[in-house]
């Protein structure tokens, strides 16, 4: 998709900056986006800035625009792809500790991050037999791609992240004696943390994918990729693939994973109100009001109307890693 055939435009960003006055930013930012119609979610913390949005191009410039007027976003990068629809249902702007959680006090990714390496010189340093390739992304989000010879944690959230990295530097693990770790998630920003919390592990030499695996799709040819499966997103696409083009998964309506053809074959799969991984968790009023949100926004579709509908009963998982990518994940849509 491109700008001509697609209204809407995505952006994804995120900035490691001393924000202190991060709360008095909150209000104009949500009446800006209020009043140029552009939805998604927004983090602010004391250490920067991160999330999602979308909108109409022009809206979405003029938003960014105002951030990169206060000196401390003047380099704010940002990611943009284009869509048919809009993504997201609501705008909000929230107040964190930290705009990516991990949960290790002390950590100044702005000054103490491993090393970028660009999407192009990536597939060299991966194919490198003595580098340690981590996958820092969920295992929900792993499950429908990742890198060749990845290391999945198999964490929830990244707040886990920690406990596997001591516990995998221990005699025998994987980070035992150090080595080089080359580390990637979706858009970059968990590996800022991540490899800022190698670094005071005492690891030496730490790097992670520029841009992350976003830039990597959008950059690297699919015909000399690394890369296998689709990458999860957190809105309404799901996935993406090579060119960031749509991936194959849909979004369960009750619990928000991401199904693909296997699942949503499975006869655990009732759209809008279970598949096999929430199969079987909700109450019987539980399901009867999802069943009911998914015939209402159905005749909503049917009129050419939004329908927002009720939240929908949390998901543990997904609940616990809401805040990993600055999504609106957590949000019923």
């Amino acid at each position: 998709m491109d700008s001509v055939t697609s209204p809407f435009l995505t952006v994804a960003l995120y900035q490691f900056v001393d924000l202190p006055d991060c709360a008095a930013l909150r209000a104009p930012l949500q009446a800006l986006c209020d009043a140029n119609g552009v939805r998604g979610m927004l983090l602010l913390a004391p250490e920067g800035i991160n999330g999602t949005i979308a909108g109409e191009p022009a809206a979405v410039h003029a938003v960014l625009a105002w951030l990169r007027s206060d000196g401390r976003f003047a380099a704010l990068q940002h990611k943009e792809a284009y869509a048919e629809r809009m993504p997201f249902y609501r705008m909000r702007v929230r107040l964190k500790r930290e705009i990516v959680t991990l949960g290790v006090p002390g950590l100044n990714p702005a000054r103490n991050a491993g090393t970028y390496v660009k999407p192009e010189d990536w597939n060299a340093l991966i194919d490198d037999p003595d580098v340690v390739v981590v996958d820092t992304r969920n295992d929900y989000e792993v499950g429908i791609g990742t890198f060749e010879h990845a290391i999945n944690p198999h964490t929830q959230s990244f707040a886990e992240f920690p406990a596997w990295v001591d516990q995998q530097s221990q005699p025998g693990g994987v980070l035992a004696d150090k080595p080089r770790v080359a580390m990637f998630c979706t858009g970059g920003i968990r590996c800022e943390k991540s490899t800022a919390f190698l670094k005071s592990r005492g690891f030496d030499e730490v790097c992670h994918l520029e841009g992350g695996i976003l830039k990597y799709l959008e950059t690297v040819p699919e015909e000399a990729s690394r890369w296998h499966g689709d990458c999860f997103v957190f809105d309404e696409r799901v996935s993406v693939g090579h060119g960031l083009v749509p991936g194959h998964h849909q979004l369960c309506r009750s619990c928000r994973m991401p199904l693909g053809t296997a699942e949503l074959a499975s006869p655990h799969y009732v759209a809008g109100v279970s598949c096999p991984y929430c199969h079987g968790t909700r109450t019987p009023e539980q399901e009867r009001a999802l069943a009911e949100r998914e015939r209402q926004m159905e005749l909503a579709a049917q009129r050419g109307q939004e329908h927002i509908g009720a939240r929908q009963p949390g998901n543990p998982v997904r609940a616990a890693a809401r805040d990993d990518e600055g999504s609106s994940e957590g949000e019923s849509p």
